[in-house]
């Protein structure tokens, strides 16, 4: 019998399907509904800075009085964050009441300021670990790269001195050195990276003359945005778990980036379009996989494509499709 066990962030898990950061990570119905499919893990909807820092924006705006008030928009911060925080922390209570597999905690962050100091309580109410989604867009045409990638490192720095459980990063693709991302990360205490994140992208309504989000959902095909990086960065940066994530819609792209090197995979658009019960589909395909091959452990097999173990790395490197095409009629 293959033995799908694996370990992520230090935590024990039964299987290398992990749930993503959702609206189907928010209530403790639609976790126990996960758990009960068999994910083994999951990482529980973000609380976010940039709807926190919103909504006291609109809250101002509402009412001239909150203007003239400094002392206004400080209780008006402050009241809306410990709502909000405290919202999510019986979520988490009540998921590890519920459920028998690890609970991460997810906070979105746009910022280093000092609300990152909450993700204590995160640990307190019974968190496993917590999950780093970052994201800044720089839009002023002055700012050093090297100041962004900072930031990134400062939020860690700031959850790092609260917490003693694991802490992981989600970042994006947009980094100019994707591996010396990762590696800066663990050097500054990450146990973990989720490659890549899914932002909000926007689109044009041609009928309307506005601006609109695009396409929510990722598609199979985004696979190739990770699977590479994947297998660059296992090979690169040793002792960071990875997460991959995003075009991970069955059985078959969890294989691919386990082979590449991945610890476990994230899911997310899949469960949206197939629902719950995609999870035992990915399950039996990984058993079979494992049976055909006679792996009787996913580390029998984890990283066996990997850059530094393929004959030809070049394979991972290649960037332009000149084999491709000059082999086409």
């Amino acid at each position: 019998m293959a033995n799908l066990e694996t370990t992520y962030l230090g935590l024990k898990l039964k299987n290398p399907l992990v749930a993503a950061s959702s609206g189907l990570t928010s209530s403790v119905e639609k976790i126990k509904e996960l758990a009960d499919a068999g994910i083994g893990a999951i990482v529980l909807k973000s609380i976010f800075e940039e709807q926190i820092n919103n909504e006291v924006t609109s809250m101002l705006a509402k009412d001239q009085h909150n203007v003239d008030y400094p002392e206004a928009e400080d209780y008006i911060k402050n009241y809306l964050r410990d709502n909000t925080v405290t919202k999510h922390l019986e979520l988490v209570k009540k998921a590890k009441e519920a459920v028998d597999v690890p609970i991460i905690a997810s906070v979105n962050c746009v910022s280093s300021k000092e609300w990152t100091t909450f993700a204590k309580d995160f640990e307190e109410a019974g968190a496993d670990a917590i999950e780093l989604n970052i994201f800044y867009l720089p839009t002023d045409r002055h700012e050093k790269p090297g100041m962004i990638e900072q930031l990134y490192l400062d939020v860690l720095e700031k959850v790092k001195k609260e917490v003693s459980i694991p802490v992981s990063v989600k970042f994006g693709l947009n980094h100019s050195n994707i591996i010396g991302m990762a590696d800066k990360l663990k050097a500054n205490g990450a146990a973990g990276v989720v490659m890549f994140n899914r932002f909000y992208e926007p689109d044009i309504n041609l009928d309307k003359l506005e601006l609109v989000a695009s396409e929510i959902f990722s598609s199979p095909s985004d696979l190739r945005r990770s699977l590479r990086w994947v297998g660059i960065v296992s090979s690169s940066v040793t002792r960071l778990d990875i997460a991959a994530s995003t075009g991970i819609h069955d059985g078959d792209a969890v294989i691919k980036q386990l082979l590449a090197g991945a610890q476990v995979a994230q899911l997310c658009s899949t469960l949206y379009v197939n629902g719950a019960q995609v999870v035992n589909g990915m399950l039996d395909d990984l058993t079979a996989f494992m049976k055909k091959w006679n792996f009787k452990s996913i580390d029998d097999f984890r990283g066996r494509l990997s850059y530094k173990n393929i004959p030809d790395p070049m394979v991972y490197e290649r960037s332009q499709f000149m084999k491709y095409f000059s082999n086409r009629k």
